[in-house]
């Protein structure tokens, strides 16, 4: 692993860290966003993970892909900065996510899911079809998958573990406990913190209990017919992955017609893409960027 995996390295441009905090109305709802990058070609939408709003976005990885590609981040209902209540199942934030690429005027996008955003896009690959072009899902699972439904039970003792010792709970749940991976979460939580204007509002109680409930939803239904999904699938994942089984990525992998496996990043965790973010976004980006 190259020391640039871990550390604060330069950070190319454009940056995540200039670029403003913008809304558009979706429903009843207004929805937070940005974007950066050459405008042009097919945008990359990123889904986020639980708990997690704008800021929550490594700038590394993100500018890393805006590099080339036009990129939009956005909160979805009830998260941070974006108004109304946050639903409680996984096809209900997929609808939103839909809505929200329509009310940019978009038809054709890629998508970028991590975690729960990965549940997230096979929903809209599933449901919406035609408005995707290549998917790229990170740290996630099939609906049904082992695990899944116990997130709030693993995530308990690392979470407060972290409180004990003043650390953000992404510092145990996202990386390993090796010296490796404590270095590679101090330097992810640091590079959190460097835009430092505009930043995006807190996640509510309420958000982060109906996303729980979704994603308890997620790993209890019946497992998905995922042979219909058409659309190349990249998939990454750190080999330890404590909150969504990294067993979860390769049975995906498996499952999808045209799912792309990057060999899992080891001594890595749930945050594994941005433990090794350099390593992943080239692989992305050169994925991203194939002819049809």
């Amino acid at each position: 692993m190259s020391q640039a995996s871990i550390s604060g390295a330069a950070r190319p441009s454009p940056s995540s860290h200039d670029v403003p905090t913008r809304s558009v109305r979706v429903g009843d709802a207004e929805f937070a966003y940005r974007e950066l990058g050459p405008r042009g070609g097919t945008p990359v939408i990123l889904l986020h993970h639980l708990a997690a709003n704008l800021d929550d976005w490594d700038p590394r990885l993100i500018d890393g892909l805006a590099a080339t590609r036009h990129v939009i981040a956005f909160d979805n209902r009830g998260v941070g900065a974006s108004t109304g209540s946050t639903p409680q199942t996984v096809e209900a934030m997929a609808a939103d996510a839909v809505a929200f690429v329509r009310a940019l005027g978009h038809e054709r996008v890629d998508l970028f899911g991590f975690s729960l955003g990965g549940f997230v896009a096979q929903a809209v690959l599933e449901r919406e079809p035609a408005l995707v072009r290549r998917a790229v899902l990170a740290g996630t699972g099939p609906a049904g998958g082992p695990g899944i439904d116990k997130i709030r039970w693993t995530s308990i003792v690392p979470t407060i573990k972290a409180l004990v010792r003043r650390k953000h709970p992404k510092y145990h749940l996202f990386f390993t406990g090796t010296a490796t991976g404590r270095a590679a979460a101090q330097a992810f939580l640091d590079r959190l913190q460097e835009r430092t204007e505009d930043r995006d509002g807190p996640v509510a109680n309420a958000t982060f209990s109906a996303q729980m409930k979704a994603i308890h939803r997620w790993g209890k239904q019946s497992p998905w017919d995922l042979s219909r999904i058409g659309h190349p699938v990249l998939l990454a994942n750190g080999e330890t992955d404590a909150m969504v089984p990294s067993r979860n990525t390769i049975d995906l992998a498996d499952r999808l017609p045209h799912g792309e496996l990057v060999p899992l990043y080891p001594d890595a965790g749930h945050g594994g893409i941005f433990q090794h973010h350099t390593e992943f976004t080239a692989a992305a980006l050169e994925f991203l960027e194939r002819a049809d």
